[in-house]
């Protein structure tokens, strides 16, 4: 008999009420959707498995529900030692240093994409805003041209939805153009060499191991990796942010008041609203934990979600505090060697979209139902909200 059942109907709510009752009462639990896996849903437990790279691998499955339908896509899907050229040649430009050249970049965007939303009174902060600002983000990030960062909002936004809806074929149909685009950017590179230090590409293209270079088809993945790696959890952040906003005037009113508490709340959101929960690694042998057995090549999903919600860690988990004394144990960007490179990114990305969201408003509220996501996501894929501009009646 299941522990769980991933798969039934879910409000945005509903699941954070499974993972308490998960916590509580069966902390490793199994499920026999999606072909069968394990879900850790303890701080201890998921911070264990995520840092514990030698025990539990990433290179067999690396989400769950399994969405890796056409090659290997480093760093993520290769364990260490593997891993370790890719991201060592991608982390210098994740940097804090290397991410502030792109945060004017992203105020323009955050404006020209709100303008419309509030000249119209509101819209659909996920589809009008959230879904486009990573994308466009990231495609300066990379370096593309102009018509290659309209190609990759229109890719990125299919794919998107297509993993949403679990349409399995047009999945791999996006998935594929997504190669396509990264094999057009690795052509570029070789044919017009850029500075390794301030393109992703060029710096994969310069590293050498044992005097080699890295392979071209894990080159591709790599940069098909980046391509969409960072797009869907900023907009399902951005929307449950929006949910939250709704809920509480008070917080609008408080951040709106008081700008430089936003760099605070927008840590607190991503603990509250952590958009992973089924990142997943695989036992290399038989793992014993809280009396159930984990089985070699069995799949185990880290419920990074449940984890930084776990009342054992955080004093009254489900509620918003600024002043939190342990932020530093929140795992919204995971443990270990698969600890998101992109945190730096990710972090001034929400701050000036919030930032741009209220200080270019007076009211934000809810204009009807919320669509939550899926796994392996969890939060908003759909807020539609009224907006009143700043000043407005």
């Amino acid at each position: 008999m299941d522990d769980f059942n991933p798969v039934h109907a879910e409000t945005f709510d509903s699941p954070h009420d499974q993972f308490r009752h998960l916590r509580d009462t069966c902390p490793v639990a199994h499920t026999s959707a999606w072909g069968g896996f394990w879900a850790l849903t303890r701080h201890e437990d998921v911070a264990m498995a995520a840092a514990d790279s030698d025990a539990f691998i990433t290179s067999v499955q690396n989400v769950v529900p399994k969405v890796a339908f056409t090659g290997r896509r480093p760093p993520l899907h290769l364990d260490p030692p593997e891993h370790t050229p890719y991201r060592r040649a991608i982390a210098p430009l994740m940097t804090g240093r290397a991410i502030a050249r792109l945060e004017p970049i992203a105020r323009q965007i955050c404006a020209d994409l709100l303008a419309p939303m509030l000249a119209k009174g509101g819209g659909d902060i996920c589809a009008d805003y959230g879904a486009f600002l990573p994308i466009r983000v990231f495609a300066h990030w990379m370096n593309l041209e102009p018509d290659q960062i309209e190609e990759l909002s229109a890719v990125g936004r299919r794919y998107n939805i297509a993993v949403q809806s679990a349409q399995e074929a047009e999945t791999k149909e996006a998935s594929l153009l997504l190669y396509d685009m990264a094999r057009a950017i690795l052509a570029d590179r070789k044919t017009n060499p850029r500075d390794s230090e301030a393109d992703a590409t060029s710096a994969l293209l310069a590293v050498r191991v044992d005097g080699e270079p890295l392979p071209e088809d894990m080159i591709v993945g790599t940069i098909r990796q980046v391509l969409v790696v960072g797009i869907i959890a900023p907009t399902v952040m951005i929307g449950s942010i929006a949910v939250h906003l709704c809920r509480f005037p008070d917080v609008q009113a408080q951040l709106r008041a008081d700008p430089s508490l936003i760099p605070l709340a927008v840590e607190e959101f991503l603990r509250l609203y952590t958009p992973y929960r089924g990142f997943a690694r695989t036992p290399r042998h038989d793992i014993c934990l809280h009396g159930r057995t984990m089985k070699e090549g069995e799949a185990v999903a880290l419920i990074y979600a449940s984890a930084n919600r776990d009342e054992r860690v955080f004093d009254d988990p489900e509620s918003f505090r600024l002043d939190r004394p342990n932020m530093k144990d929140s795992l919204a960007f995971g443990r270990g060697t698969h600890m998101c490179p992109g945190a730096a990114l990710a972090r001034m990305q929400l701050t000036v979209a919030l930032e741009t969201l209220l200080a270019g408003t007076g009211s934000i509220t809810a204009a009807g139902p919320v669509i939550p996501t899926r796994m392996p996501e969890i939060g908003a894929l759909s807020v539609p909200l009224n907006l009143v501009p700043r000043g407005g009646a």
